[in-house]
């Protein structure tokens, strides 16, 4: 059986515009969320997101900033990193695929768009309006940025997608359908209405006076989560192909697995987190004690976290430690699984677990061993949550390499 390990990285994202920024950020504790400036914000109860410094377009050519969606653009700076990461490997066209999950798509295309159809009918929308808005559209300009014809998946599966396409792109180089695969995800949905709708639904923290402090996973304080955006995107090589080019090998992806909790819409249900889990660690051939390192999704909301704590606690009795590195991010939403396949990846590399900040009062409904300062680790092996709207459960095991 085909191993896959991880040979690149790419990070665009509210801490940094590489990866290594971005990482060196996690490990410092710092956050990422920050005050709207936006006159749309004004009027909104949440006034907070994780935003990604413009400057990242700087790569991007005018002519792409026209005809891509903000979503699109991030892709192509995380993916165009990571290439460069890999030592842009050589490889037949027809051996190399691309999976970039997203929750939304070009939402931001859309509302910009249908604010021009209001105010000057159709004559005013963009002919690159489609090909900005469709969800597939970050894996699709990633595959002919590359060249790559071994197949363009977009996993759309909320925020689960991220890890989705890890796991799609996994499957394609087992099942031997390609060699390497470009994969990730990939987000920019900090509009006024993707914000309004997730604030009526209360979903969100509206701790508007202090950023910083507002996403806080497992803290008895939390009030919801904190929308972020950004792409983070990862080479996954078959094994024997990475050691034959002499490719340094960053971890390895050893496992995981999709379910749906058919249960509810928004509310995600412990049971079935936890058979997500079960199934992840089972396809990796590994035990619950196997398991040195858990990122968890915990979004900081109420019952989400709960939620997601029971669901460790089912699988593994005592968990290992436990990081949420969404406290300092925000939710990257279709490109949060991504993030957190990083931190898992490089704290295995590095011997390292980044912390989760704003962690001041433990919930004690949680009852997990949450890291809140760099901590050593000798784990071999690390688990990386990632639920959705929807009943998307999705559970990944990256390994040291």
């Amino acid at each position: 059986m085909r191993r896959t390990v991880v040979t690149g990285i790419g990070a665009v994202t509210p801490l940094g515009l590489t990866a290594d920024d971005t990482w060196r950020a996690l490990l410092a504790g710092r956050s990422g969320v920050v005050a709207l400036r936006d006159a749309w914000a004004a009027e909104l109860p949440v006034r907070i997101a994780a935003r990604v410094d413009d400057a990242f377009a700087d790569g991007i050519s005018p002519r792409e900033q026209r005809r891509l969606d903000r979503s699109e653009q991030l892709a192509l700076a995380a993916g165009r990193q990571a290439w460069a990461d890999a030592g842009a490997p050589a490889v037949d066209p027809e051996r190399l695929g691309v999976a970039v999950g997203t929750a939304n798509g070009g939402f931001g295309t859309t509302v910009a768009q249908a604010d021009q159809f209001r105010a000057g009918g159709h004559r005013r929308v963009s002919p690159h309006a489609v090909t900005m808005v469709m969800p597939n559209g970050p894996a699709a300009w990633l595959s002919i940025d590359l060249g790559a014809k071994a197949g363009a998946r977009a996993p759309v599966s909320a925020c689960a997608a991220g890890v989705e396409a890890i796991l799609a792109a996994r499957s394609m180089i087992r099942d031997d359908q390609a060699d390497v695969v470009v994969c990730g995800g990939a987000e920019a949905s900090l509009v006024d209405l993707c914000l309004s709708g997730f604030a009526r639904a209360r979903a969100m923290s509206t701790r508007n006076d202090d950023p910083p402090a507002a996403s806080r996973p497992f803290d008895v304080d939390r009030d919801g989560f904190v929308m972020g955006e950004g792409s983070v995107l990862l080479v996954l090589e078959a094994e024997e192909h990475a050691r034959a080019r002499g490719a340094t090998v960053l971890g390895a992806v050893d496992g995981g697995a999709l379910t749906s909790d058919a249960h509810d819409i928004v509310g995600g249900e412990p049971e079935n987190q936890a058979r997500t889990i079960g199934l992840a660690l089972r396809s990796a051939g590994l035990e619950p004690a196997d398991v040195g390192l858990v990122h968890a999704h915990a979004t900081s909301t109420p019952a989400g976290d709960v939620n997601e704590a029971d669901a460790l606690r089912s699988v593994f009795g005592t968990p290992p430690p436990v990081t949420a590195t969404k406290a300092s991010t925000g939710h990257l939403m279709g490109a949060a699984g991504a993030l957190g396949t990083l931190a898992a990846l490089l704290a295995l590399r590095d011997g390292v677990v980044p912390p989760t900040i704003n962690l001041d009062s433990p919930d004690p409904a949680v009852d997990l061993d949450v890291v809140t300062a760099p901590r050593p680790t000798t784990a071999q092996h690390a688990l990386v949550d990632a639920f959705g709207f929807g009943g998307h459960s999705a559970s990944l095991v990256v390994s040291r390499s």
